[in-house]
């Protein structure tokens, strides 16, 4: 972990997780705010942060340049969007800035990119950056690997209505680990719908489903159903600062790593 004042610069700051992102990190007597973004055009541009938040202004106007905005930063935290997730990290790795991403909804080909770009700065990459599932993802897949594949395996997620990816990040990272204990290809037994006269379930396929409604933060459900018993998994977020206080912890420890993409498993030491 980096000793002293670390400086942010922080994207995305309109979004759900942006505002709770400045909120906790002002809090954070550690760190200083020296830059902040967000899209083209956004309501936001030109605003103090202090304002997103409803105190008053700390001098940090929002800018759409995230060269401007991160100039004297130590680090980037990013929940954006794939896209500009991407435009970012071209910043980052041409000037070795590191990046905390917690973006979700990469293609497979954005996320090469992104594994190719990198190779110029250190980032911790997540899509859910909450302890609670992060031991979880760890449970699951002691739990797949004890298990076995006697038991189908089925991941059931559910978020608010403006969620724009689905199936979630979180859901799509225990198919892969899950997978990976059972020596599966995700990317070939993964069924994300169910409709119409489909036939018996598999034994290899691993079933994705996802909720959408109301103010619903994420909740994830594995299910590892045998005959005559079932075991069920499940991690709850009642509130976006678990995911705040994770990226700020990954912040913290991703400055002055080696450039490469690291996990939040690898913050956590486990």
């Amino acid at each position: 972990m980096c000793t002293g004042t670390t400086k942010v610069a922080v994207t995305g700051v309109g979004g759900r997780m942006g505002g709770r992102i400045l909120s906790l990190l002002l809090k954070d007597a550690s760190i200083r705010i020296v830059g902040a973004t967000e899209r083209d055009c956004h309501n936001y541009l030109g605003v103090d942060i202090g304002r997103i938040i409803g105190i008053s202004d700390v001098n940090i106007v929002v800018t759409d340049d995230i060269t401007v905005a991160a100039s004297e930063a130590d680090a980037i935290i990013d929940f954006t969007t794939p896209r500009a997730t991407l435009r970012n990290a071209e910043f980052a790795s041409s000037t070795g800035k590191p990046m905390v991403i917690g973006t979700t909804g990469f293609t497979e080909e954005e996320r090469r990119e992104l594994e190719r770009l990198t190779r110029g700065f250190p980032c911790v990459f997540s899509p859910n950056m909450s302890i609670g599932i992060n031991v979880v993802f760890e449970i699951a897949r002691k739990l797949a690997e004890y298990l076995g594949r006697d038991f189908d395996i089925e991941i059931v997620e559910a978020h608010h209505g403006d969620k724009i990816d689905s199936p979630s990040g979180t859901a799509i990272k225990l198919g892969e680990i899950i997978a990976d204990a059972t020596g599966r290809d995700f990317t070939k037994v993964a069924r994300f719908e169910r409709y119409g006269q489909l036939g018996q379930r598999t034994k290899d396929e691993i079933g994705i489903q996802s909720i959408r409604g109301g103010d619903i933060v994420g909740d994830h459900t594995v299910l590892f159903c045998g005959i005559g018993e079932r075991v069920e998994l499940t991690h709850s977020a009642s509130t976006r600062d678990n995911f705040a206080k994770g990226a700020i912890r990954a912040l913290k420890w991703i400055v002055g790593k080696p450039s490469g993409i690291y996990s939040m498993k690898d913050v956590l030491g486990f």
